[in-house]
Order: structure tokens, then C-alpha cells, then sequence
């Protein structure tokens, strides 16, 4: 298996959640009002498994790895467009989040929620189009086999400590019983 498999696999549940966003957007904007743990959830799919996980491997391992490499410029190009892709990604995550917050005060912050949900839905199937169809396969081609079974290697490593990770940080930030 190529190293392009596992990511391309993570970007099908990405896929699943685009289609759940896309029905939920409709029904906030019919009703005027969501489920703030819809937006939680979301939120934290995108950061812990979109983000942290995928994007993670992507950037930790394959882009590191493929930036030792003299790829083509074209391909070199196309790395460094999905590099600003995640930063804008994170930042919508994080002003979806924002808006939901605001909306306990501020009910005009719902324009602001769809938005955010509408942009994420739109923006991620060009970003996964782009890794499938441009760059994954491709650069394949840059690295030895010996990379490649390495990489899978990594790519499990670095699932491995997620869920360590996600609740060595729910413990440090776990709220009071009463408050």
C-alpha cells in the first residue's frame, strides 16, 4: 500500500461529515436556531480528526518528507497551496466555533454559523480534490520503497498517540464538578 492509501481513506469520513454539514446547514437556517452540541461535535472532528489527525500526517510526515525531495515546481506549488488550505481551515473551525459562542448573546451570530458551515462545506471537497487527483499520487513517485513502507510505519505511530494525546489535554482542561 502507498502511503497516499490511509490518507485518502480519512479523506472518505471527511467526505461523510461535508454531507452531514451540508443537511445541517439547511435545517439552521429553516429553524433559526442548532444544537449546540452539533456545533461541538463538529468543531471537534474537524480539529481532532480532520485537522489534528489528517492534516497532521499530512505535514508532519509526507510534507516534511517530500520537502528533503527536488520535486517539480508545479508540485512544489501545489504542497505549499495545501499548507495555506489547512491554515484556512483551522481559522474557519475556529470562527464557526466563535460564532456559535456568540449566538448565546447575540442572535444575528446564527448568519455567522451558517456561513462558517457553508464555507467548510464548499472549501473541502477542492482541498481533498486536489490531494487525490494532484498531489498524492505524484508525489508518491519522489519517494524510495523503503520511504513509503517507513511512512505507513509513521502514519501508525502517529494514530496511535492521538487518542493519548486528545485526553492528556481533556484532563488538564477538565472543568469543576460545580461552578
Amino acid at each position: 500500500m502507498l502511503p497516499a492509501g490511509p490518507l485518502m481513506k480519512e479523506h472518505r469520513l471527511i467526505e461523510k461529515m461535508i454531507e452531514i454539514l451540508k443537511s445541517g446547514v439547511v435545517r439552521i437556517q429553516e429553524t433559526g436556531r442548532f444544537n449546540p452540541s452539533f456545533i461541538e461535535k463538529t468543531v471537534d472532528f474537524f480539529r481532532i480528526y480532520a485537522d489534528r489527525t489528517h492534516h497532521g500526517k499530512e505535514e508532519d510526515i509526507l510534507f516534511k518528507a517530500l520537502a528533503q525531495k527536488k520535486m517539480s515546481a508545479p508540485l512544489a506549488t501545489i504542497m505549499e497551496e495545501l499548507i495555506r488550505e489547512h491554515v484556512f481551515a483551522r481559522d474557519k473551525v475556529h470562527s464557526l466555533e466563535e460564532a456559535a459562542q456568540r449566538f448565546a448573546n447575540d442572535k444575528t451570530a446564527l448568519k455567522d454559523v451558517a456561513e462558517n458551515i457553508r464555507t467548510l462545506t464548499s472549501f473541502y471537497p477542492a482541498h481533498i480534490q486536489k490531494e487525490d487527483k494532484k498531489f498524492f499520487l505524484p508525489a508518491m513517485d519522489y519517494l524510495t520503497d523503503k520511504e513509503k513502507n517507513e511512512m505507513l510505519g509513521d502514519f501508525e505511530q502517529f494514530d496511535r498517540k492521538m487518542i493519548h494525546e486528545k485526553y492528556a489535554q481533556a484532563i488538564e482542561n477538565f472543568p469543576e464538578a460545580a461552578s
